[in-house]
This record gives structure tokens, C-alpha cells and sequence, in this order.
């Protein structure tokens, strides 16, 4: 199956940028946040036990995320773990931290992510503190939810994590299959010439 690397091109000035956190019941990357509110005694000396902070995954590094074409056939993208750093840098430099959406398709207002932060330990990172176990480059966000209706979603679990809205550059890369067959080509001629 053929795999798309997104990638940032800053010649140009779209590529990378995003836009928005998307609250979700379906987190394309397939990581579930963690609600963290005072009445389930959860703290991280950071936050306030009175703050409704959402805490979650929003890029794995290298992470293939299905996607499926018009004429019915998929692809995998995945986003190389400089590409999750570098947009999450951007993000934060074109100031898009108090934009979120439910679902990708209604515009929420008054939510902020209060924290981003790549993951850069596998044992000391405050992501492992709450149950959650990324690989390092992830980028992790804590989102400040304040809307009652939204909050509750993600208490009860109908919203489970992030996703981006955002446009990368796409390179492609070898497919899986195009890979096994070159190898095996390759050792076919080896045996060949071992003749």
C-alpha cells in the first residue's frame, strides 16, 4: 500500500500550518485523551484542580493513518517526527491556540490549549503521568475547555481525542509492496549470480 510522508514546504505559505485542534470521537491517529476536572481528583502541579484542561495527543511521529481516495483505493500518510515538531511550532507562532472545532464541521469558541509540547522522554514526560504512552516526538496538547456542553462530552467520553485541520505537502514513498518485491528481486539476482 502506497504511503504519503506530509511534509512542510516553507517556500510556500500554507504548507504546515494548523489551523485548528479538532475535538473528536474518531481521533484519526487513534489516541484518547484524558479529561482531567476537580471532581476526578486528577493533579499535575501545573494545572489547577478548578481548570477543565483536555489532555491528549494530537501527531504521532511515523504513526500510518488510513485514508481512502475518490476511486475507492487507499493510501496510508504519516507525518515524520521533524514535521509533528515543526508544526507544532507553527501552530503556536501564527497563534492558533484558540482555534477548535467539534467533529471538523462546528466552530467552538472560548477553548485554548493552555500547554504543546513534544514528548522527548520515554520515562519523564508528563503525558506518562495521567496513563498515556506516546513515543518521543509526539506533540501533546492540554486544551482549556469552557464550554459546559463540549466539557461534558469529553468527561462522558463521546469526544476521545484530537485532530488537526491542516495542510501539509505530501512526498511519496515507497510502497510496502513495491519494497518487498524489490527485495526479493534483489535476492533473486544475488542467487543468479551465485550460479
Amino acid at each position: 500500500m502506497e504511503t504519503i510522508d506530509m511534509v512542510i514546504d516553507e517556500s510556500t505559505d500554507w504548507s504546515g500550518i494548523v489551523s485548528a485542534i479538532s475535538l473528536t470521537d474518531t481521533p484519526a491517529i487513534e489516541a484518547e485523551a484524558v479529561a482531567l476536572s476537580k471532581e476526578e481528583k486528577v493533579k499535575l502541579t501545573a494545572i489547577d484542580e478548578d481548570r477543565r484542561i483536555f489532555m491528549g495527543a494530537v501527531l504521532i511521529p511515523d504513526k500510518k493513518i488510513l485514508r481512502k481516495k475518490e476511486d475507492g483505493s487507499y493510501y496510508n500518510i504519516r507525518f515524520p517526527k521533524e514535521t509533528v515538531s515543526r508544526a507544532s511550532q507553527i501552530f503556536l507562532e501564527k497563534g492558533n491556540q484558540n482555534n477548535s472545532t467539534l467533529e471538523h464541521e462546528v466552530s467552538l469558541s472560548g477553548n485554548t490549549v493552555t500547554e504543546s509540547w513534544i514528548i522527548e522522554d520515554e520515562v519523564h514526560d508528563k503525558s506518562r503521568k495521567f496513563g498515556l504512552n506516546h513515543p518521543v516526538g509526539t506533540w501533546m496538547v492540554s486544551m482549556k475547555i469552557t464550554d459546559d456542553k463540549t466539557w461534558e462530552m469529553a468527561k462522558t467520553g463521546d469526544v476521545k481525542g484530537f485532530s488537526i485541520e491542516g495542510m501539509f505537502s505530501g512526498e511519496k514513498t515507497e510502497s510496502s509492496d513495491m519494497a518487498l518485491l524489490k527485495a526479493i528481486e534483489e535476492e533473486v539476482d544475488n542467487a543468479l549470480k551465485q550460479l
